[in-house]
């Protein structure tokens, strides 16, 4: 089969085609998938230039999203048949392989049904945005009807997901873009306040947007000074969810302590990295309840370009210049 090798850490040129045997099934429980399409995800820039969670075992084949076909499945498997359309996020941290590559193994209990209305491009672009942007908001920031959110970046991959998630669950939400065509889309998605950060202070006008109280949680995918300056946005113990590493001066986090403001880390790799079945299960149960939403029209997709499987660090050099809109997807044939 043809798939795309990470040979080492580096540039996106180590990202090398290749072909590799067809993968034989883990456990009984596991299905062989026909691969259609590849999500790619920042995390995969991330993994690529400073090495994956099990350096020892390169080369490996990179990329957490897929969907496609299932070819074939173990003795116990009871949740799909051949033929089956599923998506799913697994392998691609250099544990188990990825999906850049025609054909892949994932446990039945780690892939979802495919959204009917949806494209196997559309689809492989959702599983990580869609998980990172629910278990933010749901179980890291627990937000509930009524209150508020500030999403950076929300015209990104997890961010324009999470205007809509969040919109479906109630809350009042005030987003950041960079430009007035993102600031018309995300508005569209549902966002009640849009700050274009290029052109005012996003701090003040979130204050304004409450009366000065200050929103109740902001989502960060940013990091930086965008993290450090989001506390004085939020309100006396509010809370902020990061999915980057953060780093503040003193006199920044003291803002967040004198407010008695939570920090909350958001990273959905987790349960892969450190084998939990329970969490992957219900990461699973997130696919689910996501392809609902996506059926009924309640939450949309956004594929900005997919290239062919063999144009990788291309996609890669895309999302590493950083002006990437929803989500590029690697097309498999």
């Amino acid at each position: 089969m043809k798939a795309i090798l990470m040979t080492a850490a580096g540039g996106p040129e180590v990202l090398q085609s290749t072909e590799l045997p067809l993968p034989e099934l883990p456990s009984p429980a596991h299905l062989l998938v026909r691969l259609h399409a590849a999500g790619i995800n920042p995390i995969d820039t991330k993994l690529r230039r400073n090495g994956t969670y099990f350096p020892d075992r390169l080369p490996t084949v990179l990329g957490c999203d897929g969907a496609g076909t299932v070819e074939s499945v173990g003795a116990s498997v009871s949740r799909f048949k051949p033929g089956d359309a599923v998506y799913f996020f697994n392998g691609g941290i250099g544990g188990e392989p990825g999906n850049y590559a025609q054909y892949t193994t994932v446990s039945q209990d780690c892939a979802a049904a495919k959204p009917k209305n949806l494209s196997m491009v559309e689809a492989a672009a959702v599983p990580l945005v869609l998980i990172t942007a629910w278990e933010s908001l749901h179980d890291r920031a627990q937000l509930k009807s009524g209150q508020s959110v500030l999403i950076h970046a929300a015209a990104g991959g997890v961010g324009h997901v999470a205007v809509q998630l969040a919109k479906e669950m109630g809350l009042r939400v005030a987003a950041t873009v960079s430009s007035e065509e993102k600031a018309a889309w995300v508005s569209r998605l549902g966002a009640e306040r849009v700050i274009r950060y290029t052109a005012e202070d996003f701090v003040q006008a979130a204050l304004d947007w409450t009366g000065g109280r200050g929103v109740d949680a902001v989502l960060d995918s940013v990091g930086g000074d965008t993290f450090c300056r989001s506390f004085a946005a939020i309100r006396v113990y509010g809370r902020i969810v990061t999915l980057v590493q953060p780093e503040c001066s003193p006199a920044q986090l003291k803002v967040a302590r004198s407010r008695c403001q939570s920090i909350h880390y958001e990273l959905m790799l987790t349960p892969s990295f450190l084998g939990m079945p329970e969490a992957r299960g219900a990461q699973t149960r997130i696919l689910e309840a996501g392809a609902r939403l996506i059926e009924d029209g309640k939450l949309k997709i956004r594929v900005s370009q997919a290239l062919p499987l063999e144009q990788a660090a291309e996609a890669h050099r895309l999302i590493e210049e950083g002006h990437t809109t929803g989500k590029i997807v690697l097309r498999i044939d």
